[in-house]
């Protein structure tokens, strides 16, 4: 399996938002990874923006 096609700023990111190593995270398969994205985007979105408050 060849490693994620991510930049390694991006790969960061990805790893302190998922909790895992880097190391893991590169060579998660892809169905996988794009499952925990969406359910970091579901919390996201559940979450109220803290930004909205502080426009006003």
């Amino acid at each position: 399996m060849k490693p994620l096609q991510v930049s390694a700023e991006t790969a960061v990111k990805l790893a302190e938002s998922l909790g895992v190593p880097l190391e893991h995270l590169m060579h998660m398969p892809q169905h996988i990874l794009m499952q925990k994205i969406a359910e970091l985007a579901k919390e996201e979105a559940a979450k109220p923006s803290d930004q909205e408050d502080k426009s006003e």
